[in-house]
């Protein structure tokens, strides 16, 4: 590992924090509230039913800044507890919360979740979490298969939010990480999660057994430094997947979104190196890779215009090739020529570069 030291990346705290009814009286309620207070937040309102008001702005960028500094406590229905495939990443989906801090332009999450983008935490932890017990040897993406079938039945748990960019007021992460970690739902399961923040600190002192993967979503300088604010800094996400990595934690790469760029080929380049430099000196290194390009939908591209409209973001239909889903929705991809270059060039450099990681999939 370079011995570059990287400044940490100042954690979100929340401005507010609303508790619903449901919530309130719940144990893991009580954990998020220590967390809070600890952080120095101090308008916690406990409401009196279970529905969020006061969420909107005089305008779509005032709503926009209102959620972001909102963190809500929630009970999760019986609708989001039951976990749901998530291929190609993994078995099944489980969610510990619904939205992110993170200002990104290109935000996955944009279009598909309603109403201001509040940061939802679920308090009813136990529930979300028994999912695993119930789905455990029930996938087809890791369990049975020979590729992958060392993973066990594997959890997602990062489809509809950032875990770790919420866990310093939440707590939910590490609670998770350390109930697979000693077999509470058996020996045959393993969670995975995406993030783009590097405050790992309390998951370093977790005995996850080997059985949390935790990749991070890495990019070419140009697009993190313009499209991904508020969350960490490439050198100091590669130095966390670092430090996870010696921590006995599998770990992973999720370059996404990729974009052709200007110099595409030397800014990715120029990552995967400063990803082998750093994790060069770790022993038993297990290292994957999950490559996706960036695609957009009419809804998606609507809401990310009213939350930046002054982004640079390419978003041209016209640049695009159209790709239907078999419900009938079309999302905006690179022309077939482009990704079938991309693909070809990063599918040589990771051999190139990153002999003995193992590319999950390209997108």
């Amino acid at each position: 590992m370079n011995d570059l030291l990287v400044a940490p990346t100042r954690v979100w705290t929340p401005s507010r924090v609303l508790v619903t009814r449901s919530a309130a009286d719940l144990p893991h309620t009580a954990e998020i509230i220590r967390r809070c207070e600890a952080a120095g937040v101090s308008d916690i309102d406990i409401l009196s039913g279970d529905r969020l008001t006061g969420l909107r702005g005089e305008s779509e960028r005032q709503t926009y800044a209102m959620a972001k500094e909102t963190l809500a406590v929630v009970v999760a229905p019986p609708s989001a507890r039951k976990p749901q495939p998530i291929p190609p990443s993994a078995d099944w989906r489980i969610d510990l919360a619904k939205g992110c801090p993170a200002h990104c332009q290109y935000c996955y999450l944009a279009g598909s979740l309603s109403g201001p983008p509040v940061t939802r935490v679920y308090a009813n932890l136990d529930e979300v979490l028994d999912g695993i017990r119930t789905h455990a040897g029930r996938g087809t993406i890791t369990s049975g298969t020979d590729e992958r079938g060392h993973e066990g039945t594997t959890f997602e748990l990062s489809c509809y939010t950032d875990p770790l960019g919420i866990e310093h007021v939440t707590g939910s992460l590490a609670e998770a990480v350390a109930r697979v970690g000693s077999g509470d739902y058996g020996d045959g399961v393993s969670l995975r999660f995406t993030t783009k923040f590097d405050d790992v600190d309390e998951l370093l002192t977790i005995d996850h057994g080997r059985r949390t993967r935790v990749r991070l979503s890495v990019n070419a300088e140009d697009v993190a430094n313009r499209f991904e604010g508020g969350t960490a800094r490439m050198p100091a996400r590669v130095q966390a997947l670092c430090r996870l990595a010696l921590a006995g934690y599998r770990v992973g790469l999720t370059i996404a979104p990729v974009m052709p760029i200007p110099g595409w080929r030397e800014q990715y380049g120029q990552m995967l190196a400063d990803v082998r430099d750093a994790v060069s000196d770790v022993p038993d290194l297990d290292l994957t890779v999950e490559i996706i390009t960036h695609r957009f939908t009419e809804s998606s591209k609507d809401v990310l215009l009213s939350w930046y409209p002054a982004t640079k973001l390419e978003m041209d239909e016209d640049a695009r090739t159209a790709k239907r889903n078999k419900f009938g929705g079309v999302k905006y991809v690179y022309p077939r020529d482009t990704m079938a270059e991309m693909k070809s060039w990063f599918t040589d450099e990771l051999d190139r570069v990153l002999p003995d990681a193992q590319l999950l999939y390209w997108t």
